[in-house]
Formats: C-alpha cells, structure tokens, sequence
C-alpha cells in the first residue's frame, strides 16, 4: 500500500486539536499552482480543488524537504519510478521517493499516477465538482494511511475555497507554462503573489534579475523590461520585482483613493507598488518626467 509522506512542517497550520487553520503560506501556494491544477483538470479530468488541497498538504505548502530539494509536492514513493528520485525517512528510513525537475513535473506524475492506476479509476465516474467524493474516494482505495486524510482534504478545500476552481473555464497559461522551467532550488521558492491583475515576488538579499528569471523560468532581460530597469541593475531585499508587464492604472477599486507621498518615496517606488508602468503614473498626474515629488504631494493611480 502506498504511503504519503507527510512533513513535520504541517504544525503551522494545524492546531492543537487538528483542526485546519486559515494560513498565508498556503494561499501564497495556491496562488502559485491554481493554473496548473487546472491545466491539469482540463487534461487528465481530476477536481482542480483536490490536486491543491493534496499538493499543500502533502508538501507543507513547498517547503517540506521533498519539495524544496526534489520538486516533489505528493510524496510519491518510488515504486516502478525510473525517474530522479531523492531518498527521505518515512516509515522506514533512507526511503525513495520520485523527483522531478520542476514543479509542474509532480503535478503532471501525480496526474498520471492516478489516472493510470485501477485502483482509482472509479473516482473518474464522479463529476468534477464532488470533491468531498474524491476526498473520500482516495481514502477509501488506499491513497493514505492517516485516517483523517479525506477530512483534512475537505476542510483545505472549504478554508480556501478551492472549489471555484472545479468550474474554472480558462487558466493563467503564463504561469502554467513557466512553471514547468522552473530548476530545482535548494532553498525555498520566492513566494508569487497576485496583485492588479499580475504576479510579483519580493527580492532576498543576493537576488539578480538573473537569479530570479532562472528560478522563474522566463529571459531575464524581459524581467528587467518588466520592471522598467538595467538587466544589470543591483536589486534591494525587499524590492517588489513584477514578472509580467505592468499596467496602465491601478485596480478598480483605487479610483477614488489618493497616493500620499512619504518620505524616501520615489515616482518609481509608488509605481511598483502600485503596478504601474512610470509613464502612465506620470501621465495620469500631469507631471513632466522630471518633477521630483515631495513628502504630502498627492498622487492620482487610476483615472
């Protein structure tokens, strides 16, 4: 019987009594896999919702070991695996496990294992909006030992609302196809995080438009584009770095409200913030591109 690993890692997200607890890592690990869970819906006919709620369990929200040195968000172990593997304590110790090149790689094997497999095939006759089906489905056949397993599926699935995602029609295929670039990476995945219909991810100490574009997978000459920047330039921990181009405005909901400037604040910094392209930021102001703002000048983000 095949058998999940499951990481210590979970603890920040369960309490004392078990019970699933809303937490910002696992939203930030939505956010990063949804359009692979969909892309992957769309092919292979498994609820959106279910291989989430699987991946972030599973995995510690990425950042169990499995994860971060092998790509692998299930836990597979390596029975008929010819692939990379990486070897883990589980029930036993020093076990193997598959590994994968990228994170869409797992999702992709995780796909084929149980569509490929009898002893899940009858969870296929379930529509692809019973998750509580195939939450109980998998249990039942065997997928996991931890008697609560269909449960804690449930409540992820609940918590999160990962259900909308089992009716979506379309997928970010950017994201969708550029994580299936993304290389191995020994330390923790910068966090992708959504905002004014694009993604960013915060800049470490150390990080280049080089680093992150290889991790992301994309040309970094296009991320620095992006951004407005050097591909050569130096970037600051902390900095917002976008990774697809910016917008013309502000969200909907910034239309009435005004930027206040503060102090060490730039015409640059407030557009990244924002995830306004300069020119347009400048523009909708009716400032020259020389104006050298102050501390209380007022800024206009969406016309």
């Amino acid at each position: 019987m095949r058998k999940i690993f499951i990481s210590v890692c979970l603890v920040i997200s369960l309490s004392a009594f078990g019970q699933v607890r809303w937490n910002q890592t696992y939203q930030e690990y939505f956010n990063q896999y949804k359009d692979i869970a969909i892309e992957q819906m769309k092919r292979y006919h498994i609820p959106a919702s279910i291989t989430l709620a699987q991946g972030v369990f599973e995995s510690a929200a990425g950042r169990s070991e499995l994860a971060t040195k092998g790509n692998a968000h299930f836990g597979i172990k390596c029975n008929g695996w010819t692939g990379r593997t990486i070897y883990h304590d589980d029930d036993a110790r020093n076990e193997c496990f598959r590994a994968y090149d990228s994170a869409y790689d797992s999702y992709e094997d995780h796909s084929r294992f149980l569509s490929g497999s009898q002893r899940y095939r009858h969870l296929f006759k379930l529509s692809i909006t019973d998750y509580k089906g195939w939450a109980r489905g998998l249990k039942a056949a065997g997928y996991a030992t931890n008697p609560q397993y269909a449960n804690k599926l449930i409540e992820i699935i609940q918590l999160y609302k990962l259900y909308q995602y089992d009716t979506a029609k379309d997928y970010d295929k950017f994201m969708a196809k550029h994580s299936k670039d993304t290389p191995v990476n020994h330390s923790p995945l910068h966090s992708i995080k959504i905002f004014n219909k694009n993604y960013y991810v915060i800049a470490r100490r150390g990080d280049t438009f080089k680093t992150l574009a290889e991790e992301i997978g994309i040309s970094y000459k296009k991320l620095a584009k992006y951004n407005e920047r050097d591909k050569n330039d130096a970037l600051q921990e902390g900095e917002i770095i976008w990774l697809k181009k910016k917008q013309k405005k502000a969200p909907k909901d910034y239309k009435e409200r005004l930027h206040y400037v503060k102090d060490g604040e730039s015409m640059y910094s407030i557009a990244q913030t924002y995830g306004i392209r300069l020119k347009n930021l400048y523009k909708m102001n009716h400032l020259s591109a020389d104006y050298r703002i102050k501390v209380g000048d007022t800024l206009r983000l969406r016309k």
